[in-house]
Parts: structure tokens; sequence; C-alpha cells
């Protein structure tokens, strides 16, 4: 085995603003996504989909939480 240096890759936060946006926009598409399948689900599948669709909103306001932090801390 060779004793190589590994360099961690350099925090580059550039495009965290964008990927952020980007995955919020993505999550909400899953939501109204899986509202169209609810009328045709039985009823465990329509518990699971409320379940994740509660997470779901959870990682939005997360993720909208920490778009305000980006946007803060890029204008500094």
């Amino acid at each position: 085995m060779s004793h190589q240096h590994r360099h961690p890759n350099p925090d580059d936060r550039s495009d965290n603003l964008e990927k952020l946006q980007h995955m919020v926009q993505d999550t909400i598409e899953n939501i109204e996504d899986s509202h169209d399948a609810y009328p045709m689900a039985n009823e465990q599948e329509k518990q699971a989909i409320e379940a994740k669709n509660k997470r779901r909103e959870e990682s939005i306001n997360a993720m909208r939480s920490e778009i305000k932090d980006e946007a803060r801390n890029s204008k500094q």
C-alpha cells in the first residue's frame, strides 16, 4: 500500500444557492407528482405518501432556511 497524501477538495460554495434552489424545486415537483398518484393509491400507500410529503415539507423548510443563510453570507 502506498503512502500517498490525500488533500481534501477545497470548500467551493459558489453554487450552493443555485443547488439549493434547484433541490427545493425538485422536492416541490415530487410533492405535486405524489398528489397525482394519491387518488389511485390504497390506504397504506396514501399513508406512506402523506408521511413522505410531511418529510418533504420539512426538508423544504430547512433548505429555504439554508438559502437565506447562504444569501446572507454571500452579501458579507
